[in-house]
């Protein structure tokens, strides 16, 4: 028997599902405390309810209620653990499944003590007996012949249920092999498919739950909107969520015609915003909003960081104005989310207004809030207002962070004076505030930047001292600054010590480590890397498909940059300007002007606009080709395209000019690059003087 899921509290009001497929959320946070389960010394097993640990969101909470109905009862099942242990059942349970036609007398007494055990119990024993066994074979053999047991004497309904619970628990306690293995032992259903799902995301093996959604479709079952919240939910929880990724995850909703309910819009929307796409975070909240949906308060929050974080204030003023205006009151998250907005756009004196807001509403600044000013002040040169924010800090009994001083430092580093590095480090120390590892990973990043690769491994090695560990984020920031200094050996000796330490590269990682045997050609390696992100577990990103594309199109591979854009809209995941601009300026950079054209026009189908680089590589391939109508056309298209010409793009129409002899026109593009703004250069003087001086002996000849 399916049990339909009991409504859920904080989401939006629900939208019925057109799936057939009913669903039950199983619960594993009430536990069964037992002791040596398959010990035949033990004599009675207690269950016990854990109120203090964190629930699921989509688990069932009818089995809960009712064990404590039946907290008091006391039922031995060691007797019948240590038969089924004695008489290996396991091994035989598919075929002795079915009810037996005699028993012998032990048996028989077993099936009838246990006739009156309630069916919560019996799910509890289950979650007990995955939970508390150690080793791949016992936390599924012991379990698994419970539940045939059961099925054998007709004593516990349903057994589909019973071994969705089994796959469920063995999630919950990290055994995901072990759920696999017991699921290769049984047919699946949509039930078990869902708690298998649910185990794969619960371990962050979002590949494994992805092909199961896939074969789950195969199998002519429909997925429902929980596991894709699961998914979205866990993908955005453990910072690997991609625009790209969710838009492919929203086409399979579409093409599955699930009606998505409250909770699958807002995880969408707080995905997109995490994912740094406000515009799509935007459009799932108008889409919630015109079928009268009212978003979580985070939800808004998340959307008015992400318009914040890319500098579109009159939109995130809009959204904060919103909330304010449908009675929600704004916290402290949300007075941040609109200050970090004026802070990257540097607008100092609206970024002190919401400050001054905050206090007039009762709302007290945190940290994050103090940090944020900070970072305001140090972006406007005003490092003495920036102390004064500090001292104000201490005076609102908010002692100032690591954090804090990271982002004076990161302020530095922005502003190009890493030495003050040394500075800020003597000062959080002369406060007492010792620094963590985030402070040591911007300060290692603060001398990447500006090559100083001997004062980056100095700070490396001082937090390995003070006993810090590092992240991958320091080894990632560590490998690429070596990366871009040239120091590729160095770099892929740094990789390889950070798999010997035990440090798992992510796909930031790998990216870094693709361009950089990409820039050495080293084929046979990049490869290498691309079947380990496959054997990791990991999904390749936008970064991942746009750096191949790129060191492809450098290297004058184009079938293989090709079949990494193809590869990549196979996948379901949407190229990016980035991508097509890299191989625009590739086919320029080899005077392949036809084929930049042409890849001009599949990103212009798509919906994307090329950057000034691109074009200006483009003007530079009809030059080359001795196309200067075709390089004049390129101009007009960046003047209707809203593209500001620069002074490489004046320059370059120049060279196109001499090429073909047309010396008469260049003093013109040169007129008009000055009255655009643009400054000229030495080498537009340069070109400019060139074509003057074969004007003057052309008049003279």
């Amino acid at each position: 028997m399916l049990l339909l899921p009991p409504p859920l509290p904080g989401r939006f009001p629900s939208i019925q599902l057109s799936s057939p497929i009913t669903r039950l959320h199983v619960s594993l946070q009430t536990s069964l405390c037992t002791a040596a389960a398959a010990s035949t010394t033990e004599t009675s097993i207690s269950l016990s309810i854990d109120k203090d640990r964190d629930r699921d969101t989509y688990d069932d909470e009818n089995d809960e209620k009712d064990v404590l109905s039946l907290h008091k009862r006391r039922y031995d099942f060691a007797p019948l653990l240590d038969y089924l242990s004695r008489s290996n059942m396991e091994s035989d349970s598919d075929s002795d499944s079915a009810s037996p036609t005699s028993l012998d007398p032990t048996e028989f007494q077993l099936a009838e003590s246990y006739r009156a055990v309630p069916a919560p119990l019996w799910h509890f024993l289950l979650k007990s007996l995955c939970s508390s066994s150690s080793s791949p074979s016992s936390s599924i053999n012991l379990p698994y012949a419970v539940v045939s047991w059961l099925q054998r004497h007709n004593l516990c309904f349903s057994y589909e249920l019973l071994y969705s619970i089994l796959i469920h628990a063995l999630g919950r306690s990290e055994k995901l092999y072990e759920a696999f293995l017991l699921s290769h032992r049984q047919t699946l259903t949509p039930l078990t498919y869902n708690a298998l799902i649910n185990a794969c995301v619960r371990n962050n093996d979002f590949e494994k739950a992805l092909n199961l959604m896939s074969r789950m479709r195969q199998d002519g079952y429909q997925s429902d909107f929980v596991n894709y919240s699961l998914i979205i939910q866990s993908l955005t929880r453990n910072k690997k969520i991609d625009s790209s990724l969710l838009q492919k995850l929203y086409g399979e909703i579409e093409c599955d015609k699930i009606e998505a309910d409250g909770q699958l819009l807002n995880d969408i929307i707080v995905g997109f915003a995490r994912a740094n796409d406000p515009s799509q975070a935007l459009k799932f909240l108008a889409m919630a909003q015109a079928i009268g949906l009212s978003p979580k308060t985070s939800t808004l929050v998340a959307v008015l960081y992400s318009l914040g974080c890319c500098g579109r204030i009159a939109e995130a003023e809009a959204i904060f104005e919103e909330m304010k205006g449908s009675g929600l009151k704004p916290r402290t998250r949300a007075y941040n989310a609109l200050l970090k907005g004026y802070v990257k756009a540097g607008s100092l004196k609206d970024a002190e207004l919401v400050v001054s807001e905050m206090e007039r509403s009762g709302v007290s600044p945190d940290e994050h809030t103090y940090s944020l000013l900070i970072d305001a002040y140090a972006n406007a040169g005003r490092w003495e207002s920036a102390r004064i924010v500090l001292k104000e800090m201490e005076a609102n009994n908010v002692q100032p962070n690591s954090f804090v001083y990271s982002r004076i430092l990161a302020s530095y580093r922005n502003k190009g004076e890493w030495q003050r590095s040394f500075q800020v480090l003597r000062e959080m120390k002369s406060n007492g505030i010792p620094p963590d590892r985030h402070f040591y990973n911007v300060m290692i990043d603060t001398f990447g930047k500006y090559n100083c690769l001997d004062h980056a491994m100095d700070t490396f090695h001082r937090m390995l001292s003070e006993g810090i560990e590092p992240d991958t984020v320091t080894w990632n920031t560590l490998i690429d600054c070596h990366c871009k200094a040239g120091r590729h050996d160095r770099a892929e000796e740094l990789f390889e010590e950070m798999k010997e330490k035990g440090y798992l590269p992510c796909i930031t990682t790998y990216n870094i480590m693709i361009n950089s045997f990409g820039e050495l050609e080293r084929w046979d390696d990049v490869k290498s890397l691309l079947g380990k992100i496959q054997g990791q577990g990991l999904l390749p990103n936008t970064v991942t498909y746009t750096t191949l594309v790129d060191i492809y199109g450098k290297s004058g591979r184009f079938n293989d940059a090709i079949e990494c854009l193809e590869l990549m809209k196979s996948a379901g995941l949407k190229p990016s300007s980035t991508m097509y601009n890299a191989l625009i300026n590739a086919y320029a950079q080899r005077g392949l002007s036809e084929q930049a054209i042409n890849a001009l026009r599949v990103m212009r189908a798509d919906g994307l606009k090329p950057n000034l680089l691109a074009l200006n590589s483009l003007i530079n391939a009809f030059g080359e080709d001795r196309r200067d109508v075709e390089a004049f056309a390129v101009l007009q298209y960046m003047k209707e395209n809203g593209v500001k010409p620069d002074v490489v793009t004046y320059t370059t129409l120049m060279k196109a000019l001499i090429r073909v002899d047309k010396f008469d026109k260049v003093p013109a593009v040169y007129e008009e690059m000055i009255l655009s703004g643009c400054t000229p250069d030495r080498k537009a003087r340069a070109m400019l003087r060139s074509a003057l001086r074969y004007m003057k002996q052309t008049v003279n000849s």
